[in-house]
């Protein structure tokens, strides 16, 4: 992140809608502690290039989806920009094995034996961390930092758009973020958190069938959930 807008690597659609956030107090204060950050040689993840994955893959006029996360895997090689979603050649995450079961469940989708999801990104389903940093081995540990208020507008962006958006709330972290969206307008799809905690709770939602019926009766191109193996 860099005062002058031009520096930062934002897909052009979203930093149209977000440039101004770049340049607000709380952004610079962020700024200035991952900057502290690394010069203490703390290893911070994602890897710069890719703070901003989520939206560089999924530009803001295709959003159709938005599954909401909290914040980015803390070992080595996980995190790349997209919530649930890790590395090829990185072990598949028990959440992630959880939401791979649900789609088996729902719509006879075999998982693959990996954990990227970019392919949905590039659908339409914006996975958004809330929070797009962390500390190696330490979960949580940029909550508070300001990313949060960022996140915040950019769910406010999306609800206050004219083309409806469906919004996927797993777990009461991500459902505190419906006060940010206006259910007349947008459809907010919620359940437990696809944790081992609470993947009991989870199993059954039925929201990969649920998303694309909603789509179709749009007249928009459904999402095709199957991943492709990878080598």
């Amino acid at each position: 992140m860099n005062k002058d807008n031009t520096l930062i690597q934002l897909e052009p659609s979203w930093k149209n809608q977000l440039a101004d956030e770049f340049s607000k107090p709380y952004m610079q204060q962020l700024k200035q502690f991952l900057q502290q950050e690394k010069q203490a040689k703390k290893t911070i993840y994602p890897k710069g290039a890719l703070i901003f994955n989520a939206f560089n893959l999924t530009p803001f006029d295709e959003v159709k989806v938005v599954i909401i996360g909290q914040d980015p895997y803390h070992g080595p090689h996980q995190a790349h920009g997209l919530c649930f979603s890790v590395l090829p050649g990185v072990r598949v995450p028990p959440s992630l094995v959880n939401i791979y079961k649900e789609l088996q469940a729902d719509l006879n989708i075999k998982p693959v034996q990996h954990g990227c999801l970019e392919s949905w990104a590039k659908q339409g389903v914006l996975l958004l961390n809330t929070v797009l940093t962390v500390e190696q081995g330490k979960a949580g540990s940029h909550q508070d930092k300001g990313w949060e208020e960022f996140t915040d507008q950019v769910i406010l962006k999306l609800n206050a758009r004219q083309k409806p958006v469906i919004f996927v709330l797993w777990g009461k972290y991500a459902e505190s973020k419906a006060k940010l969206i206006d259910p007349q307008r947008h459809t907010i799809l919620k359940s437990a958190h696809p944790s081992p905690f609470s993947a009991s709770r989870f199993l059954g939602n039925r929201h990969f069938s649920t998303i694309n019926r909603i789509l179709q009766s749009r007249g928009a191109e459904p999402i095709n959930w199957q991943l492709a193996e990878m080598n």
